[in-house]
């Protein structure tokens, strides 16, 4: 069976959707399975033209530039361009249920295109051969319970395993040479894609303070040298923590280096969880029994009862994750954690 899925989402909806397609292959390792996503999440499935440890070929698409230029010529070029897979797959499964998302699927043409009987976007259900009916509280097993509706057998969760990425060399190499200075090694992951769900930055840098007199390196990422997050947790850290400018393949491993995380509910919270790094993860307006840390390793979730799900894009932080406090981290984070180096191996 040769089954394309379809997820351009952010970083975060990307693995919550991977188990799903590891479990999948750990089942029948025959199939193939490639993937539609955002070019700036591919190193998430593959080493770019070279198979993935899950996913066989990935088609990056320019998701910013489709959004900036919605209905210029170039992006409905490069819309219609999937029309050439068609023939190739006998499934196609938009896991993200929008509109776009059920368009590219319904392009690629494969001979039968799946989704949620309820997607996101409800439009969407209307361009699809099978819906299949949402089952689970979080979103990996909700994802489990659509891949495997489509294909026709009950997929297992691959929680225990965990989910192999791809290991990509240079960027091996350059987390190994020059982003990990010492052990160990605590990675905060400020911001979070609206202002709502991110911790104040004024605390981060206050964490990372004692995290520093705990015995930590600490290390804030950023995809740019100027991001405005990293930099306001630099500057409140009062040199504690320092910055990391990678992108995707460089976080990754970066990230197999780190041993302990803690972040808001982000791309690279949820990276850290998937591969078994020890996880503080901050929640306010977002559900965690939803979107909560995903992975083998121990993770801990702090939310306040005030907390409402809401998923409100505000520029506040939330009253109850604002409340939240550096002691409420700090008790939270594992006091063998700074002893206990990462394992080498992990996927």
């Amino acid at each position: 069976m040769k089954v394309l899925i379809v997820r351009v989402g952010a970083m975060g909806d990307v693995l919550h959707a991977l188990p799903a397609a590891a479990a999948l292959k750990r089942m029948r390792p025959e199939t193939r399975i490639d993937w539609v996503i955002d070019e700036r999440w591919q190193p998430l499935l593959t080493n770019w033209d070279e198979p993935g440890p899950v996913v066989d070929r990935s088609f990056a698409v320019p998701i910013r530039k489709w959004k900036q230029k919605p209905f210029s010529r170039e992006t409905l070029a490069s819309l219609l361009a999937f029309r050439k897979l068609r023939g190739q797959y006998d499934l196609v499964v938009d896991m993200q249920g929008t509109l776009r998302s059920a368009l590219i699927g319904r392009l690629a043409g494969g001979k039968t295109l799946a989704g949620y009987s309820d997607p996101r976007e409800g439009f969407a259900a209307n361009l699809y051969g099978r819906k299949c009916v949402r089952r689970g509280t979080h979103v990996v097993d909700q994802g489990l319970s659509l891949l495997g509706d489509a294909v026709g057998v009950e997929l297992e969760s691959v929680l225990a395993k965990g989910v192999a990425l791809p290991r990509i060399g240079w960027a091996e190499e350059w987390a190994e040479r020059e982003a990990v200075l010492r052990r160990p090694l605590a990675l905060l992951a400020a911001g979070g894609g609206w202002g709502a769900k991110s911790w104040p930055n004024a605390k981060f840098g206050a964490l990372a303070t004692q995290l520093r007199e705990a015995g930590y390196d600490v290390v804030v990422n950023a995809a740019k040298k100027d991001a405005p997050d990293a930099l306001e947790v630099i500057a409140a850290s009062e040199g504690a923590a320092r910055m990391v400018v990678c992108n995707v393949a460089g976080l990754v491993a970066l990230m197999r280096r780190v041993d302990l995380c803690v972040g808001n509910d982000s791309g690279p919270m949820h990276l850290a969880a998937t591969l078994a790094v020890p996880t503080v993860a901050l929640f306010g307006p977002t559900s965690p029994e939803r979107n909560g840390p995903w992975g083998p390793g121990p993770s801990v979730v702090l939310r306040r009862p005030l907390s409402q799900t809401t998923y409100k894009r505000t520029a506040e932080t939330e009253a109850g994750l604002a409340s939240i406090s550096v002691e409420d981290v700090m008790t939270a984070v594992n006091p063998d954690a700074a002893s206990r180096i990462a394992d080498p191996l992990r996927q």
